[in-house]
């Protein structure tokens, strides 16, 4: 397995990011703006800044076919950016909320974006040739407080959500005139817009941090702020799901997580490090860390001799040498994890982004 390629930005946290289908650019949310970074010589370099929010960037997303961006904030805007022969050109998205942006995300179709907000509602943004402008119809019910995490479904119809009421959530978003009418699938045939095809608690009702739908859309999983990971198989409209799996884990909570393939999945959070749950509809389990030792030679022998060297430098100096520094590549919370590289569906390369400033290319 080769290491981890590690960028480090700047002494920011990094709230989001996104790569250019090209894997040239990069746009990071850092506090009121969306920096865009080009890769030079296999270094990233500071090309451009995405002026126009007031309060802090919380979600940027850069569609792969048309490279638009989008962007969220908290101050209740969005902003579509495309680019141009004079730089990049903004127009301001009518959401219609009254709190702040959370999160926001391309369905693959790239005609529409969905937000996520603390109005306890899901503006689904489309273009409206008439008017020329971005408008939004809100999924609403049965939302009950802050939504925290969208992903989309490969069919851009439904739309996964998780919220701090515990709930992952899986909403019909069909706009007539923008979608084509979606196949069947195990989440329902009849899916007009609100259509709630799902709606899922875990164990303790833990805040949800992220959702994702696998690569072929008939599974959900998403990871909540109690440790766990849960996994929903659907067995079709109005049917119970064939399977609910909640796994376990020891670390703490994972923030962001996404599907490697069918019987894979990669989360990351507060833990610092990126970990594998593998497994189908008949169990999963946490089968270990991106930074196993066999990714990291001399990790190993290193923490052993961390702990024979420990009382050693209390003794010396009063305190260990290294108590400052994590022995994961990410010094602090991993707060997004995007698919970077894919080939025949499977992910190949991943990318997190964190608090520490820090931009990482894992290959998996």
């Amino acid at each position: 397995m080769a290491p981890p390629e590690v960028h480090h930005l700047f002494h920011h946290p990094i709230a989001d990011h996104s790569f250019s289908a090209d894997r040239e650019t990069l746009a990071v949310a850092r506090e009121n703006n969306v920096e865009l970074y080009g890769k030079t010589g296999g270094k990233f370099q500071l090309k451009d800044e995405l002026r126009g929010h007031d309060k802090t960037v919380t979600g940027v997303d850069i569609a792969p076919n048309s490279g638009k961006i989008v962007t969220c904030s908290q101050d209740r805007n969005a902003y579509v950016w495309e680019p141009s022969p004079q730089g990049w050109k903004p127009t301001l998205v009518l959401l219609r909320i009254n709190r702040a942006a959370t999160c926001v995300r391309w369905a693959p179709s790239e005609t529409k974006f969905a937000v996520g907000s603390g109005a306890r509602l899901i503006p689904v943004c489309y273009f409206e040739e008439e008017d020329n402008w971005w408008v939004s119809k809100h999924l609403k019910k049965p939302i009950r407080s802050t939504i925290t995490t969208v992903a989309w479904h490969p069919n851009s119809v439904l739309l996964a959500a998780g919220s701090t009421d515990g709930h992952a959530r899986v909403f019909s978003s069909f706009i007539k005139g923008v979608d084509a009418r979606p196949e069947p699938s195990p989440w329902g045939e009849r899916l007009p817009f609100n259509t709630v095809c799902g709606e899922f608690l875990n164990n303790t009702a833990g805040w949800v941090h992220s959702v994702a739908f696998s690569p072929s859309g008939d599974a959900l999983a998403f990871a909540a702020h109690d440790s766990t990971v849960t996994v929903v198989y659907p067995s079709g409209a109005d049917q119970p799901p064939k399977a609910i799996l909640s796994i376990s884990t020891q670390v703490l909570p994972f923030m962001s997580l996404i599907w490697s393939s069918e019987s894979e999945i990669i989360a990351a959070g507060y833990d610092c490090e990126a970990y594998r749950l593998q497994g189908s509809e008949q169990g999963w389990q946490l089968a270990g860390s991106l930074e196993a030792a066999k990714g990291r030679p001399g990790l190993q022998d290193q923490r052993e001799e961390s702990a024979l060297n420990m009382f050693r430098q209390m003794d010396l100096k009063g305190k260990s040498s290294d108590d400052t520094k994590l022995k994961t590549v990410h010094q602090n919370t991993i707060s997004t994890i995007r698919s970077y590289e894919e080939s025949g569906g499977i992910v190949k390369k991943l990318s997190t982004t964190g608090v520490d400033g820090r931009a990482v290319i894992w290959t998996i």
